[in-house]
């Protein structure tokens, strides 16, 4: 066996941010590093998480019922009592399902995302339910996900929120709820996460870095074997290779923890390092792989120049990566918001063999061949320009990708929330 699929065994099981799961895991991980003669150290970090203590779902009519539901991390608290309303199902938040759900418990389709859930504010609603899941799970082979209203969303205000398993809201639909009881209380509490980080010194050009990144930690119930452990790995295999082979520019070498509550570990580590950032030339970030069928690519949120120049390299190599000028939603993106350029190296699972944020991300469904060749590609395309008398290509993110950054982190809705909270 690999010594990347051993360490992936090692590091295989639950590890949300905060946890000491998350720790053990950042601890084999500077272990690893240190078997190697490298001094790694663990950089904690403070992150605002959400403990539940109640949340409960009860149709009233014209049936009577209780639902398994899990309360949003960072809802608004209802009273004791809980809240009882009308139930609507608003289906998309259109101009219609705005103007009929005031004052009621309403149900989305999707992902509340910041768009969706201005609409929901603006639409009078008391609360609201998302659904999670399949139509073909049951309860032994489903987990009830805890969705978030993460501080870009409450920015714009709050409501008393909860997840439900998709089939039993399917049967609220179907059977014709039309007013519920709604209970949710729960706590913010503050804990902490965690980076691991590790520096090989260059050679003749050390003023120079390059940064490697991964996420470690995983969502709940996921080993986060795929999503990422296979990316944390890969990094560990190509600092093994620069160990051996002392590179001419510094290599800057980061596993982070909370990517998945929010890039939480990367922003983290650019402001705690922020003097340094002027001495980045570049970052490569991996985020998901190792899966038996699917499709490499490279991101790069950098200039067109450095997505030529990443292009050309696959293609001379014979590595068949796709590679695109765009953002990927990983840990590159607090680089390029801070002014250095970065790629994200991505596997996916093609559809239908490809398992994320769920239980069935397991190690089973990856490939030690699968993880050898990302890595050789990475390892092959970072050796070049590390290598390189001068680096191939300038230190820009371009207008272009600047506004993808701002889009992502809603700089611009951030922005008008913190005015209409300055004229409130």
């Amino acid at each position: 066996m690999s010594k990347q699929f051993e360490l992936l065994k090692k590091i295989g099981f639950v590890r949300v941010g905060g946890s000491a799961e998350e720790l053990k895991a950042a601890q084999i991980l500077k272990a690893e590093v240190e078997a190697m003669g490298i001094k790694a150290d663990i950089e904690p970090f403070e992150i605002e998480d959400y403990v539940q203590e109640v949340a409960e779902l009860e149709v009233l009519e014209p049936y009577n019922k209780k639902y398994i539901v899990r309360a949003y991390r960072f809802s608004e608290n209802t009273p004791d009592e809980g809240i009882e309303a009308p139930f609507y199902y608003a289906e998309n938040m259109t101009d219609v399902d705005i103007a009929n759900s005031k004052g009621k418990i309403i149900l989305v389709n999707g992902i509340v995302r910041l768009d969706l859930f201005r609409k929901i504010l603006k639409s009078g609603a008391v609360g609201f339910i998302s659904m999670t899941g399949t139509m073909l799970d049951t309860d032994e082979n489903s987990d009830l996900l805890q969705r978030s209203t993460r501080d870009t969303l409450r920015a714009f205000g709050n409501l008393p929120a909860a997840s439900i398993r998709i089939k039993d809201a399917f049967e609220m639909v179907k059977e014709g709820a039309s007013k519920v009881k709604l209970t949710v209380k729960g706590q913010f509490v503050t804990r902490t996460s965690h980076n691991v980080v590790a520096t090989i010194p260059g050679t003749d050009k050390a003023d120079e870095i390059v940064s490697f990144g991964a996420h470690f930690d995983s969502v709940e119930f996921s080993t986060g074997v795929y999503d990422n452990g296979a990316g944390s790995v890969i990094n560990m295999e190509i600092l093994r290779h620069f160990v051996a082979n002392p590179p001419r520019r510094t290599l800057q070498f980061n596993w982070y923890g909370s990517e998945e509550m929010g890039l939480l570990g990367s922003k983290a580590w650019v402001k705690a390092h922020k003097d340094e950032l002027k001495d980045h030339v570049y970052m490569i970030n991996v985020d998901v792989g190792g899966s038996v069928l699917g499709a490499d690519q490279a991101l790069v949120l950098a200039s067109k120049e450095a997505a030529n120049y990443c292009d050309s390299f696959m293609r001379r190599k014979g590595y068949a990566v796709i590679t695109k000028q765009d953002i990927y939603s990983s840990d590159g993106v607090p680089f390029a918001d801070n002014g250095v350029p970065s790629t994200s190296f991505i596997r996916f699972g093609t559809q239908g063999a490809g398992y994320i944020h769920d239980r069935n991300d397991i190690i089973d469904w990856l490939y030690p061949k699968a993880l050898e060749r990302t890595t050789k590609f990475v390892q092959d395309y970072a050796e070049e320009m590390i290598n390189a008398d001068v680096f191939p290509f300038a230190k820009v993110v371009p207008p272009e990708m600047t506004e993808k950054v701002d889009n992502y982190l809603f700089k611009k809705e951030m922005a008008e929330a913190a005015k209409l909270k300055e004229n409130k």
